[in-house]
């Protein structure tokens, strides 16, 4: 059923489904007090934009660098494989391969354990590898292979990690595998869970993409707190397996990592903090916070000063491209809402206006965030789909949207400029690095004079 128009609404807005009115948070349900709606499965029908279970545990468990990854179902789902991160790496590239037990009729029909565990004894033989997720996909969940039983006996007779993965597309969402993918790296650490603290941390939630990986370590070491843990940018088995040592854990993408540092601080007694490096206010408040939780008083000086000078010179860049961004507006479409923030942020401090903002898997409190840091006529939209991001787009008059790869087709039909934020791009946005190149970005992309050749959208 389609929404019909009320008085002093337009066209676009009566695209929207009834189904989907609670996920969209508007001027006038904000002055109301109402919430919007997150966290609930996708109305079916309505095009959503997120992925399946299998994507979002693989997206997590894929930048470690010499992790073997079986895909047990058919060779389809295999193909979510090469660079799905564009995580990049100072050792291995053996997580750029999958591995597939390519499952038949046949399999299906009589079960694919033995097929399973004939794939996990070849790996062993050829590549030796220490650590082996094996990912049960949607075919697995309905036929019923007992994945964790050959699992388990591969550990017995290899004495290397062979860990089970649940991740049947239709158990969920992508949120879902994240969950999924942080129980497995549970089951890796836990062994380890009694190791002695030392001063260091560990960051949840970077991938390393584009290197920002290796930007924040740097940032680490010139405050003197280093990296033990990186999840799972850059990652390798034996860095990961000393993460327990860390005296703290450092959430930057909560959307994908919050539950593994819940977890930790339960089973480990590692406290956690979320922190953003994107944009200047929340790269500079993420390494302070850190230097001030060490404990250590040469961190917070040797933090304030690098914090203090990095962000001059980076303020600097941003004051001038200001003249070039005076009125422009802002669409945002992002996988978490905690990303979504500092995307906010970093557009103020631009002097850009964030019209429409919308988040695949936010949560209620960060949607309240949200809501604080955007002018009162803005937009939020939880799991949207494209025909709800071109309404309001239209209807708000933006003139770049942030996403990712699945959004760029969108905003180019609509003759709008685009900024990639996702897994693909090839320059990093973090740090005081980042912003200098998202605000050169954004610039050559909104006032690229291809727009004035463009037939105008709206």
């Amino acid at each position: 059923m389609r929404k019909e128009a009320q008085s002093g609404e337009t066209d676009m807005q009566t695209q929207i489904l009834d189904e989907r009115e609670k996920s969209i948070l508007r001027k006038e349900q904000r002055c109301r007090g109402g919430g919007i709606n997150c966290e609930s499965a996708s109305v079916s029908g309505a095009v959503s934009q997120r992925a399946c279970v299998y994507c979002g545990a693989r997206v997590v468990l894929n930048p470690i660098t010499d992790a073997f990854h079986i895909v047990h179902g058919p060779i389809g789902c295999a193909s979510y494989t090469w660079d799905i991160r564009g995580s990049l790496t100072s050792g291995s590239t053996l997580f750029r391969n999958a591995f597939s037990t390519d499952l038949q009729e046949r399999d299906i029909i009589f079960g694919g354990a033995e097929k399973l565990a004939a794939a996990i004894d070849e790996v062993m033989q050829t590549y030796k590898p220490k650590l082996i997720f094996v990912y049960a996909t949607c075919i697995v969940g309905v036929i019923g292979d007992d994945v964790d039983a050959v699992c388990r006996k591969a550990e017995e007779q290899y004495g290397n990690r062979v860990i089970p993965v649940k991740a049947p597309g239709f158990a969920g969402h992508k949120a879902e595998g994240y969950r999924m993918a942080c129980n497995a790296l549970l089951a890796l650490l836990k062994p380890h869970a009694a190791s002695t603290r030392r001063l260091g941390i560990n960051i949840l939630g970077d991938y390393n993409l584009a290197g920002e990986m290796w930007i924040i370590k740097n940032y680490m070491r010139e405050i003197g707190v280093p990296v033990i843990g990186s999840f799972t940018g850059d990652a390798c088995c034996e860095t990961l397996l000393l993460a327990p040592q860390a005296f703290l854990n450092v959430v930057q993408c909560a959307g994908s990592m919050l539950y593994l540092a819940q977890r930790m601080e339960e089973q480990f007694g590692i406290p956690w903090i979320k922190a953003s490096f994107f944009g200047i206010e929340d790269t500079t408040n993420a390494i302070m916070n850190i230097a001030e939780l060490s404990g250590d008083k040469g961190a917070r000086a040797r933090a304030a000063a690098f914090t203090g000078r990095e962000s001059s010179l980076a303020a600097r860049d941003v004051e001038r491209y200001k003249a070039h961004f005076a009125g422009k507006k802002a669409a945002i479409f992002v996988g978490g809402g905690f990303k979504a923030i500092s995307l906010i942020r970093q557009f103020t401090e631009m002097g850009i206006e964030t019209v429409i903002v919308g988040t695949q898997t936010g949560k209620a409190d960060e949607y309240e965030v949200i809501a604080g840091l955007v002018n009162s006529d803005a937009v939020i939209l939880d799991d949207a789909n494209p025909a709800e991001l071109e309404a309001f787009m239209k209807e708000k008059g933006a003139d770049i949207l942030v996403g990712g790869v699945k959004e760029r087709p969108l905003a180019y039909k609509l003759g709008m400029a685009f900024c990639d934020h996702n897994h693909e791009r090839k320059h990093p946005l973090a740090g005081y690095e980042g912003v200098r190149n998202f605000t050169k970005e954004i610039n050559l992309s909104v006032n690229s004079p291809v727009w004035r050749y463009m037939y105008p959208a709206f």
